[in-house]
């Protein structure tokens, strides 16, 4: 059927949602209805109740149906929008029809992704599982973000990236600057490797302000936490837990920390490369090193390189959320998160008298003010400053400790 027999007859419609909603449907194939303000758009109706919204043209003489989407995905304003954008298009000498045939072949942000995780990801990112983590929770199904995963690139805009943003930031506005970044490094990558050829879509785009946190166990807190954490029932988060916490180290690396990167005759624990991309020379105190010697002798690390062995593909221990919660909230304590007990360290550091540079050290932080201090510091006073910090906090928590280095009162 023609577009002109079509709105010559009872076929033309003023296209609302009440009008497109009361359309009766075929008893078979298809019936198509036009709209009487856009030229060429029009709605198909199936007998199975879909309606599809088309454009109907002639472009070089021929006759081209081009689907636009199905309603009521597609709404009413947005199809007139996409028809009027078209109908420019072919006036300007293009022709839609082939062009989204031309896109079909194009490539997916799904298999884009699959792409810098497999060749950037995972060759040179610490944190290339939650790259994976984020991709799976919000660039690919609608729940908790927009499913960009089955869009070809050219699909997708920056108005639709700020969508997402907004609607991650609701909730979650560090992860939704993550996410940006996540999607602004994906196409950032394309466009380095010739895929992509177009403007990056989150170029411009402004990220949220982050406050730094301040968190960490408090004198008073530390009992509760003890308690809990020496009763829970799982050796390996029980000793995962306390071992950052008395270390310092950041929690993919006591996550991923093998045997063959520890000496516990020098009480050192070796990590080949940390976040910032140095090496570096934990000091073990003696409670860690009671922990370790432990576990060495244990059945669950028998035939595995890791001091926490895992069940995952990467041999080791995941972070334990579901443990970490039932911890705290057994507790009483609220707001902490795994990553303050690497603070926790730090600032009982420096309430039981160590200086700044020695705490840079026991934690790694790269600062350009510091490095050349870092580089003349021996091990000795980073251990000792170590050793009193871990002694305050059992000492605070009532517990014995196998350091004896006088605490002092770090809450002065």
């Amino acid at each position: 059927m023609s577009e002109q027999k079509d709105r010559a007859g009872k076929s033309a419609l003023n296209f609302t949602k009440t009008a497109i909603e009361a359309l009766p449907l075929p008893d078979k194939g298809w019936k198509y209805y036009y709209d009487t303000k856009v030229s060429g758009l029009g709605i198909g109706v199936g007998a199975s109740g879909i309606k599809t919204f088309i454009l109907y043209r002639k472009v070089n003489r021929k006759p081209e149906r081009i689907k636009l989407g199905r309603y009521p995905d597609l709404t009413v304003d947005k199809a007139r929008a996409q028809a009027m954008n078209l109908n420019a298009d072919i006036a300007n000498g293009a022709n839609p029809a082939e062009l989204k045939r031309g896109r079909r072949a194009e490539i997916t942000f799904g298999d884009l992704f699959d792409q810098y995780y497999k060749n950037h990801s995972v060759p040179h990112k610490k944190t290339y599982d939650e790259d994976k983590q984020k991709f799976d929770r919000y660039l690919s199904n609608n729940k908790d973000g927009i499913n960009l995963a089955s869009r070809q690139l050219s699909a997708i805009t920056k108005a639709e990236i700020a969508q997402l943003f907004a609607k991650i930031s609701k909730k979650h506005k560090v992860t939704a600057n993550r996410v940006l970044a996540l999607v602004s490094s994906i196409f950032g990558k394309a466009i380095e490797w010739g895929i992509w050829h177009q403007i990056n879509p989150c170029h411009g785009m402004r990220k949220h302000s982050e406050n730094s946190r301040d968190r960490f166990l408090q004198p008073d807190e530390l009992p509760k936490f003890f308690e809990q954490v020496l009763a829970y029932p799982n050796a390996t988060v029980r000793d995962y837990i306390l071992i950052s916490l008395l270390t310092g180290a950041r929690r993919s690396n006591v996550l991923a920390m093998s045997w063959n990167e520890v000496n516990l005759e020098r009480g050192e624990w070796r990590i080949p490369e940390t976040k910032n991309g140095t090496p570096q020379s934990v000091p073990l105190v003696p409670d860690v090193i009671e922990i370790l010697s432990a576990r060495k002798e244990s059945e669950a690390c028998a035939d595995s390189p890791f001091v926490f062995p895992g069940s995952g593909d990467t041999g080791h221990l995941v972070e334990p959320k579901k443990a970490w919660k039932i911890i705290l909230d057994k507790a009483g304590i609220a707001d902490l998160r795994l990553h303050d007990l690497r603070r926790t360290m730090g600032s009982w550091q420096a309430g039981t008298g160590a200086n700044l540079s020695v705490i840079g050290r026991s934690l790694n932080h790269k600062s350009t003010q510091t490095t050349a201090i870092y580089a003349r510091l021996w091990m000795t006073p980073v251990r000792d400053s170590m050793q009193t910090a871990a002694t305050a906090m059992m000492q605070a928590a009532g517990l014995s400790t196998g350091g004896d280095a006088d605490a002092g009162d770090a809450t002065e």
